[in-house]
């Protein structure tokens, strides 16, 4: 169903009268609203951090107004109010697809900011029971905007048996709204959705969050308000997502996508969002100048969400208890280089040949944002939570984090680690910058994993890849990268090799999985490989995948859907349970 929007115009007189009515908790008495096409809400309402009691109702408008509300409960009676804050980065630039913008450099030449108001209300006194609610936002100039009546509720108690929805990878990918819809129709609401990151493609371009042209932004997807069309054999289908967080609550990692670079210095968004570089070397550069402002940062993707905190990682990792479920967030990503060694392009293994003496604007390889190896600050923490009472005493231990520790994808060559730099010169000129990973010093499974293993993690869910895959160390550890929506970028299995360079000091894996686990092939019903033999992933552009969570069977169960047939069942196709 999508979303209906109803608003009327007020006198001044009256609006005054209105401010104060929200104030103190009434507006029932002005009656019923009419419907009309503007003014809208921006995105319909949706639910973060659940407490015992409480949980936080956010929504967008593109107008500051002058009274955002909630109402719920029982005849909507009870009322609270929301705050109301501006982001501070959003902006479109020449290749946005946005309003009347379908083409590069239509109405923007340049970088602009839109401007965009965040409402939170913190709506209390909850059970577990679910209770409807309605958000109405009053405009300047008195125009009354309500949503649709939805139902929320208190944080699940242990116990409960919910269905979580594991996903990951949306950037506005071809299939995602045919994905989320067919999530809606073949499991009904879920409970929860855990986002193994990469929400959107250039975290500082509003649209894609937001309204993009193609119909394929990421609110619009998971609240059913989407308009993505795919044709087939001349045979046009119209996806329109799912009504998923209006209802439950989402918990997020931070991707590559989530990290734009240095601020303000490069002439289109797409080009600072590649313009990061290592926070040393911003140091080096720009002295007293702001580091984040300077080297990358992740302000729109947390402006944007509520999410729980952590006192040394804020919410870029934290850990929540969700029914039972003891949910661990990781920050482990890094920054998405090419694999290409084309002279003109900074690549994840050297530098462009242009820019060789121009240290302001090389990329660095493929760096790692926050650091995760044994002894960071990051490290230290998770090793705090994994001995904590809450995660040892949770029924099920689940981490979850961007970048794989197993995959059969390309992007997990090279190694998690640091890019060891090698500069060729010839007397004072540089010939050559190139980048080293040694795959011993990989982070993740050199540091990460081990001590996951010893804490009886049940679950390691990610994305990055593109593609449907999973995996079971030698303890029963199980590792799940659910994130096929479209753009596949292949496996590396049969004939089909990863591109990895020549004659440099690493052996860089073209094949499997370079950490040494055999993938496990699907067990209800693989897709067929052109020998006939089951293959054990989904990296396809037209059957797009999605895993659902059932905590009260321990069991996660994955789904294809072929969107070249729109008339065809959603299929479950593996299935494997937690110890």
């Amino acid at each position: 169903m999508l979303r209906r929007l109803r608003s009327r115009k007020i006198s001044s007189v009256a609006m005054l009268v209105l401010v104060i009515c929200f104030t103190v908790g009434s507006v029932r008495s002005f009656g019923q609203t009419i419907m009309t096409s503007a003014p809208q809400l921006l995105t319909d309402p949706f639910l973060q951090l659940p407490t015992e009691t409480s949980v936080r109702v956010v929504w967008f408008t593109e107008f500051a107004g002058v009274n955002h509300t909630v109402t719920s409960g029982e005849n909507l009676k009870q009322t609270t109010k929301a705050n109301t804050t501006k982001l501070s980065r959003t902006r479109e630039d020449q290749h946005s697809r946005v309003a009347n913008q379908t083409q590069d450099g239509q109405v923007y030449q340049k970088p602009v900011q839109r401007d965009i108001w965040r409402h939170e209300a913190e709506v209390t006194g909850l059970t577990p029971l679910r209770v409807n609610y309605r958000v109405t936002s009053v405009r300047e100039d008195g125009e009354i905007v309500n949503s649709d009546v939805f139902t929320l509720a208190a944080t699940p108690k242990p116990d409960t048996p919910l269905k979580i929805l594991l996903t990951s990878d949306h950037q506005l990918k071809p299939m995602t709204a045919a994905n989320l819809q067919k999530v809606v129709e073949r499991v009904g609401r879920v409970d929860g959705v855990w986002f193994a990151g990469d929400l959107v493609n250039v975290s500082d371009r509003a649209s894609e969050w937001f309204d993009d042209n193609s119909g394929g932004a990421l609110f619009p997807g998971l609240q059913g308000r989407a308009k993505y069309a795919i044709t087939h054999d001349d045979v046009k289908t119209t996806y329109t997502g799912g009504q998923i967080i209006q209802y439950a609550p989402m918990f997020t990692c931070i991707g590559n996508h989530e990290v734009m670079g240095r601020f303000g210095r490069m002439g289109s968004l797409n080009d600072e969002f590649d313009d990061t570089i290592p926070r040393a070397v911003a140091q080096r550069i720009y002295q007293d100048k702001s580091l984040i402002d300077n080297s990358f940062n992740t302000n729109t993707y947390e402006e944007i969400f509520s999410l729980p905190k952590s006192k040394e990682g804020g919410k870029r990792y934290y850990a929540v208890s969700f029914g039972d479920v003891r949910l661990v967030v990781l920050y482990a990503t890094n920054m998405w280089r090419t694999p290409s060694l084309n002279e003109k392009r900074k690549g994840r293994y050297r530098e462009a040949e242009n820019d060789l003496n121009n240290p302001e604007n090389w990329g660095y390889g493929q760096l790692i944002y926050e650091p995760i190896t044994k002894g960071s600050q990051q490290y230290n923490w998770l090793n705090a939570e994994l001995n904590s009472p809450e995660f040892k005493q949770a029924k099920y231990k689940v981490v979850m984090f961007h970048h794989p520790p197993h995959t059969l994808g390309d992007n997990i060559v090279p190694a998690y680690t640091e890019p060891v730099q090698i500069i060729e010169r010839d007397g004072n000129n540089i010939k050559a910058v190139r980048y080293e990973y040694p795959k011993d010093a990989d982070y993740i499974n050199r540091d990460v994993v081990p001590l996951l293993e010893t804490a009886d993690v049940q679950l390691v869910f990610y994305g990055h890849s593109h593609l449907w895959n999973r995996f079971v160390s030698p303890s029963g550890m199980h590792f799940l990268e659910t994130s096929n929506v479209g753009n596949t970028y292949g496996a590396a299995w049969g004939d089909r090799k990863r591109e990895v360079p020549i004659g440099y000091q690493e052996d860089y894996v073209k094949l499997g999985d370079p950490n040494g686990l055999e993938p496990i092939v699907p067990t209800i019903a693989p897709l067929l490989g052109d020998d006939g033999k089951p293959m054990p992933y989904i990296a396809s552009n037209y059957i797009t995948v999605f895993s659902i969570f059932d905590t009260g069977t321990g069991t996660i169960s994955s789904y294809r859907f072929d969107t070249r047939k729109p008339d065809s069942k959603v299929l479950k196709f593996d299935e494997f349970k937690l110890k």
